[in-house]
């Protein structure tokens, strides 16, 4: 199947070395495109050379803009993978938009398009007899999606909640354990790579929003946008709390939590105490998340968060479902 990536940093790049080290010919990427134009081969580009020259700053790019290939490249599935935006989902939601106005099927790891318009996307891509996935949205390489679409198939899901930011777990593990005040931890995880220049998507609870809306709309049935989200971020949380928690025997974790409550709906982000011989109490960057069902009971799913190669790996797991339903 031919594949159009749009956005080149850090997700882009983990596909594409992904892709690459796969040895069966299941997928032919046949263009790249970042913010400086486009690398096109419709007989498939060489990866590895593309990586490289990507590192080394010397891709040599067409002048073709992303709107460009996604409008006029011939592309079996298109890869989206810009940065989020949660007030408009732009510009992957036109990508997104145009790719399946003309049939093509979509991977996205792109928060902001799945939460702002996910049922007019799911509409497109109905008409279109195309597929819409985004595993990588929520959770990172934490299985949510796939696992409810195949072997939780036949299942009620009456709840989710979880941890499903690695940035504020990290912030809120490192001030329990050493004792830190959270400045000083945000800075580290700056430092680090952990935490964004501009934290406030992560500490302020936006992000673990966006992921409940997107679970609400597309687990739920829901019809609800990020104002609908009751949020709390952990920029408030103090070092006497972390610890009066763990004298109890308790963390403070940042937990994301949504479900149908009768004609009501519970969409919760906020920090809240949990037993640290609880699943949820894990520690560092991982997600995790507790699935209520009907029939399977208490589901727990641990997992990378985030990263380039852990994305990746969600993304490639919604390209081979495509593949399979050809």
């Amino acid at each position: 199947m031919k594949v159009a990536i749009i956005g080149f940093g850090s997700v882009g790049k983990g596909v594409l070395k992904v892709l690459s080290e796969r040895t069966d010919r299941t997928f032919k990427v046949v263009a790249v495109t970042d913010s400086k134009g486009a690398v096109i081969n419709e007989n498939g580009l060489d990866l590895a050379l593309v990586l490289k020259q990507k590192n080394n700053d010397d891709l040599k790019r067409a002048n073709k803009t992303s709107m460009d290939v996604v409008k006029g490249l011939d592309y079996d599935i298109l890869v989206e993978v810009t940065p989020t935006d949660a007030k408009t989902g732009e510009p992957g939601l036109s990508y997104i938009t145009e790719a399946l106005k003309r049939g093509k099927h979509v991977v996205t790891s792109n928060k902001g398009p799945v939460a702002l318009k996910y049922k007019e996307l799911c509409g497109l891509a109905n008409k279109s007899n195309a597929l819409f996935l985004f595993e990588a949205t929520v959770g990172g390489a934490m299985p949510m999606f796939n696992l409810m679409r195949m072997p939780l198939a036949g299942n009620k899901i009456t709840s989710i909640k979880g941890i499903f930011n690695g940035t504020c777990n990290y912030i809120l593990t490192r001030m329990a354990s050493e004792g830190l005040p959270y400045d000083m931890v945000l800075s580290e995880a700056k430092e680090l790579g952990i935490a964004e220049a501009d934290p406030t998507y992560d500490v302020e609870g936006i992000d673990t929003a966006l992921k409940l809306v997107i679970l609400a709309n597309a687990v739920f049935g829901m019809d609800v946008s990020l104002d609908d989200v009751d949020r709390v971020g952990i920029s408030s949380v103090s070092l006497e709390a972390l610890k009066l928690a763990g004298e109890a025997d308790m963390v403070i974790k940042l937990i994301g939590e949504v479900y149908p409550n009768g004609e009501e709906r519970v969409l919760k982000v906020s920090p809240r105490l949990v037993p640290k011989s609880h699943p949820l109490a894990v520690q560092g960057t991982l997600n995790a998340a507790l699935i209520q069902t009907k029939l399977a009971g208490d589901i727990f799913v641990i997992g990378k968060g985030a990263g380039s190669i852990e994305t990746a790996s969600a993304i490639l797991s919604d390209m081979l479902y495509i593949a399979s339903q050809k």
